[in-house]
């Protein structure tokens, strides 16, 4: 995620920079044919713009369900936040004289790998994301590491080798690791460590995180309808492919600069329809470890430093620094 007050220009320009140098190109070419040839294939304006107006209504729908998409896993992590300090408090005001400290920060820890073994989930690469694997990201360096060495390198600290042997192999582990919290609850009701409220309201939490973690995989193994993102791009296409024909006659009325500022107009034009599409396409997969992705990392790095401040425990991980203007 981008925390600055703006992207500056060349930074924009520099991620969009193929549309506006490809617009110039054709521009360019529709232009040196319409010189040479002096065929009179322009366009009028008129049923190019009443399709540029249907691209531009179609762009906005599909950047408002894109960004839904965003602000709706934003949300989701948001009370992730909530429900892991709730539950952490929970646990920890149990009565002392029944229940030992060491076995609340067990529970504790395991809620720990949970969040982070699904901040790794959240992180595959699916076939309708941008293929760009974490690794190669080269805005934030530092957040490499904790990817190339995997989910196990940050759980196992918090779960006995038991634990993670029997959890390794099995296909969702955030889910196990829930039922395992359950099962850990259900035992500490049986031991009489807690009372029949403090069962059902751990339960209920636990219910909670099972919820949140559905709605972030809802969006995360479920694509932003394909035919929408496809048709935004193709239209895209075909009406920046007939704008130069369209500023042909409106700029022949320049005696000066004749056709020529038919090159620089269409590219900006060219330019602006891709940005807006791109901002669309690059907003519908908001776990993907992009530019503008949800700062997944850096919402489970805060809370593990939240749980284990309450637990008192030494060595605290630091929060993850702002790099090059980008949080992940």
């Amino acid at each position: 995620m981008y925390v600055k007050r703006y992207y500056s220009f060349w930074m924009t320009v520099r991620w969009s920079k193929y549309s506006l140098i490809y617009g110039l190109l054709y521009s360019f070419i529709i232009v040196v044919l319409y010189e040479l040839t002096s065929i009179p294939f322009s366009l009028p304006w008129q049923p190019i713009s009443v399709i540029g107006i249907a691209v531009a209504f179609f762009l906005g729908f599909k950047n408002n369900s894109s960004y839904d998409r965003t602000w709706e896993a934003r949300k989701i992590w948001g009370a992730i936040v909530n429900d892991s300090r709730t539950f952490a408090t929970g646990i920890l005001s149990l009565p002392s004289s029944n229940m030992p400290f060491e076995r609340k920060k067990r529970i504790i820890y395991r809620h720990l790998a949970w969040l982070l073994a699904l901040k790794h989930v959240m992180r595959n690469e699916k076939s309708w994301e941008h293929n760009l694997p974490v690794h190669k990201l080269n805005f934030i360096p530092n957040f490499i590491k904790e990817y190339s060495d995997g989910m196990f390198a940050e759980i196992e600290k918090y779960l006995s080798q038991e634990e993670i042997a029997s959890v390794k192999e099995l296909t969702n582990i955030p889910s196990q690791l829930l039922k395992n919290q359950s099962q850990e609850i259900a035992k500490l009701y049986e031991q009489q460590f807690i009372t029949d409220y403090k069962q059902v309201r751990l339960h209920e939490l636990i219910g909670k995180l099972y919820t949140n973690q559905g709605m972030s995989e809802r969006i995360k193994n479920f694509p932003f309808p394909r035919q929408y993102a496809s048709t935004g791009l193709w239209i895209t296409y075909i009406f920046c492919a007939l704008i130069p024909f369209g500023l042909l006659d409106i700029f022949a009325q320049s005696t000066a600069l004749h056709y020529w500022l038919t090159i620089p107009f269409s590219a900006i034009i060219i330019w602006t329809f891709f940005v807006v599409d791109r901002i669309g396409d690059y907003s519908e997969n908001p776990f993907e470890g992009g530019y503008n992705d949800v700062p997944i990392s850096s919402i489970a790095r805060a809370v593990e430093i939240d749980l284990l401040e309450m637990l008192e425990v030494e060595n605290v991980p630091a929060p993850y620094q702002t790099e090059n203007g980008f949080l992940m």
